[in-house]
């Protein structure tokens, strides 16, 4: 079996969270443990860790770990110490709808369990973020058996940003496909375009696939539309960070292009995501909020200034992707495919009538 990086794990004394530090790859592999909701919350704006199934997951571990670390309170300081850790949690991105589904899941656990002691209450959000963990790692093998046979025969696959292990609690989304055809001797070369301006294609992707033995190779932003011109690229697969209701899709900013161009040139664009991403109260990618980020990140590349303090820049981590573009989404329950208001709808009706 491929061996991929275990982003997400509890430490050792099970009393904080450990967490590979995104933002010292490629050069070193650090690990660090997050003892605090605090100390979540920072690691998820900073990007420590990052990824929407990846964030969520570690959210749902940070919030059972506060709790638990707070079972002596009253019954009503309790409440409100897990009302303001979730508003806490929440803030720390925008983008990303796992985030705010791992929230909303520990909070109707706490809101099942209310009659309980603190402490059970807390025992009960502990079990429920393992199970979170589980059913991402989960997850992650069947988006990437689903995406395996839409790949299969391809020579190259281009992916944007990292959509792999680091960005989950599992073999990743995006990268998971190409991690099941390695298992099997059939894993096409990976073309990483670098991600500015923070360069997760270049640091985290290449990185990642490198260390698994997956061939990758790394290319600027800029260079993709002449590789789809060439020939050289057979199919594109990108993330998700919130999939609207009709199929709009935001993920890192340049996937629009990335989009545009494989339409362009006739190749097949596929988003892999998890369920959890799809979010069925946003009706188009019209009502996404995109975050901005700090100009420094367009002004500046690895610490190294690039451009002068005077020089306005525009940040935005992501953009959104038209349902017209994408040719098929891949998720842990099938692949979906156009028209996605209905496939979509379906695919949320049919996992409504499997008993929890």
């Amino acid at each position: 079996m491929t061996k991929h990086p275990e982003t997400i794990r509890w430490s050792a004394d099970g009393r904080a969270i450990d967490i590979i530090d995104q933002t010292q790859l490629p050069l070193v592999e650090q690990r660090i443990e997050l003892r605090n909701a605090e100390e979540v919350a920072h690691a998820i704006r900073v990007m420590q860790i990052r990824g929407a199934p990846a964030i969520g997951v570690v959210a749902a571990m940070g919030l059972a770990l506060e709790l638990a670390n707070h079972t002596a309170l009253s019954a009503a300081d309790f409440r409100e110490r897990l009302d303001a850790t979730a508003r806490l949690l929440a803030a720390s991105r925008p983008t990303a709808v796992n985030l705010f589904w791992a929230i909303e899941r520990m909070q109707a656990c706490a809101r099942a369990h209310a009659e309980r002691t603190p402490g059970e209450i807390a025992c009960k959000l502990y079990g429920e973020a393992n199970a979170i963990l589980a059913e991402d790692q989960a997850m992650c093998r069947a988006i990437g058996e689903n995406g395996a046979m839409l790949l299969e025969g391809c020579a190259s696959v281009l992916t944007h940003c990292n959509a792999g292990a680091l960005a989950t609690a599992g073999m990743g989304t995006a990268l998971a496909p190409l991690y099941v055809l390695h298992e099997r001797g059939a894993a096409p070369r990976v073309i990483s375009s670098e991600t500015r301006p923070a360069l997760q294609g270049a640091r985290l992707t290449s990185w990642e696939l490198n260390r698994a033995g997956i061939a990758v190779t790394l290319v600027t932003d800029s260079t993709v539309a002449s590789l789809m011109r060439a020939g050289r690229i057979d199919a594109v697969i990108v993330g998700a960070d919130r999939i609207a209701a009709n199929g709009d899709t935001a993920n890192k900013i340049g996937t629009y292009a990335h989009a545009v161009l494989a339409r362009q040139h006739g190749i097949p664009f596929y988003v892999a995501a998890p369920s959890s991403t799809i979010d069925p109260f946003t009706a188009d990618g019209e009502g996404i909020p995109i975050e901005e980020r700090s100009p420094e990140e367009v002004r500046t590349v690895g610490g190294q200034r690039i451009a002068p303090d005077q020089v306005a820049a525009y940040a935005p981590a992501f953009d959104v992707t038209p349902h017209e573009f994408i040719t098929a989404i891949i998720t842990d329950r099938g692949v979906l495919r156009p028209p996605f208001q209905s496939s979509i709808a379906a695919s949320i009706a049919r996992a409504a009538e499997i008993p929890a």
